[in-house]
């Protein structure tokens, strides 16, 4: 297992390099400065990085940096086929027009070049050639149960998380805000949805568990055990040990849980029954709870929870963290997280205390180990 003492922390301003050096880590070199950076990746499989920057009126764009350079070269960008006029008046749709890359995954390690990216509005994206052209996964966007998503925190539905499953790469899973859950098992040409045991709170009580409804915030799966996966939904906190067959909602009441609303969840590389979640308060506010903030973490698949504050600011703080600010080490105990109004804080004891890395970056949109 190659250690990992970097990290890339994506922000409203640029990108920055976070790294430890003598035991200590510190804030390094930084790209882009100035320039919104939504997403970024490191691929495992050959070195390189990958950062996806969202200039607004100048369009969205995307920057490699191969293993031993310091020189990011930009690349293609993932691009809406013509959309065809629509003749029913009843019938609604987004543009097809590429507003945010929103996730960037790696393919598995028998497909080398291959990468997924998922968007604002809603599109998956394939790229066999490290970036240097993408095509739309057609069979996920023409779904007619497409048309029911909808925005959730964007005016436009966007993919957030891209499952890819090590034991197979033909089987990949994202989750959607607002849409769902959906799996694919023989490399995106069939998807089923698979929502079962999620319920959507904010919606009519006849349409709770809608799948094309259900808002999960953030899905993350388990490396050693790709069978579990964690959600952090907008309305609570699931969990599945079949692959997505089937989820079991963490209930509100379990023992040290403070809050089972937020953005952001990390599992242990190794054990599946250990996660993190960074708790906030609901809809309008999006605060820590009591102004405090903390992280909540299970050890035994969610029947009990540990409020982690060691280290975190305890009073005045308003920081929340988005959906891709935190991330854990390969070997589950480094743990970092970057928060709306630029605050960064390391654990390396898998949160029982951490440590302020900063409290005047830009506002942090992802952070990443590598």
């Amino acid at each position: 297992m190659k250690t990992q003492n970097r990290a890339l922390i994506a922000t409203r301003k640029g990108l920055f390099e976070l790294e430890k050096q003598d035991s200590a880590w510190r804030i390094g070199s930084s790209s882009f400065l100035g320039e919104p950076v939504s997403m970024v990746l490191h691929d495992r499989r050959d070195g390189s990085l990958y950062a996806a920057l969202n200039l607004g009126h100048f369009g969205a764009k995307l920057h490699r940096r191969d293993e031993g350079s310091s020189t990011w070269t930009e690349i293609a960008v993932p691009a809406y086929p013509p959309q065809p006029e629509v003749t029913d008046k009843d019938a609604k749709d987004v543009d097809w027009k590429l507003i945010q890359i929103w996730s960037l995954e790696m393919g598995g390690s028998d497909e080398p070049g291959v990468l997924w990216a998922g968007t604002l509005p809603g599109g998956l994206f394939r790229s066999s050639d490290r970036g240097a052209s993408w095509e739309l996964v057609r069979s996920l966007w023409d779904m007619p149960a497409r048309r029911e998503w909808f925005g959730g925190g964007y005016p436009v539905p966007g993919i957030h998380s891209i499952c890819v499953d090590p034991r197979d790469s033909r089987h990949v899973s994202v989750g959607i805000s607002s849409g769902g859950f959906w799996i694919t098992r023989d490399a995106g040409q069939s998807w089923i949805v698979s929502t079962k045991g999620m319920k959507a709170n904010y919606m009519p009580p006849e349409r709770a568990e809608d799948p094309n409804i259900q808002d999960a915030h953030r899905i993350v799966q388990c490396p050693n055990h790709p069978d579990a996966l964690w959600c952090q939904h907008h309305s609570g906190m699931w969990r599945s040990t079949n692959a997505g067959a089937l989820w079991q909602q963490i209930e509100a009441k379990t023992d040290g849980l403070v809050s089972d609303f937020g953005f952001a969840v990390a599992v242990h590389p190794r054990n599946p029954d250990t996660a993190w979640f960074v708790p906030a308060i609901a809809d309008q506010r999006r605060i820590p709870l009591d102004a405090a903030l903390c992280v909540s973490r299970t050890r035994d698949g969610g029947k009990t929870f540990e409020a982690l504050r060691n280290g975190l600011p305890q009073k005045n703080c308003y920081d929340l963290i988005y959906r891709h600010g935190l991330d854990v080490t390969d070997d589950g105990q480094t743990l970092l997280i970057g928060s709306t109004t630029g605050g960064l804080w390391l654990s390396d004891n898998a949160g029982d205390q951490w440590q302020e890395i900063s409290t005047t970056m830009p506002p942090i949109y992802a952070v990443r180990f590598f």
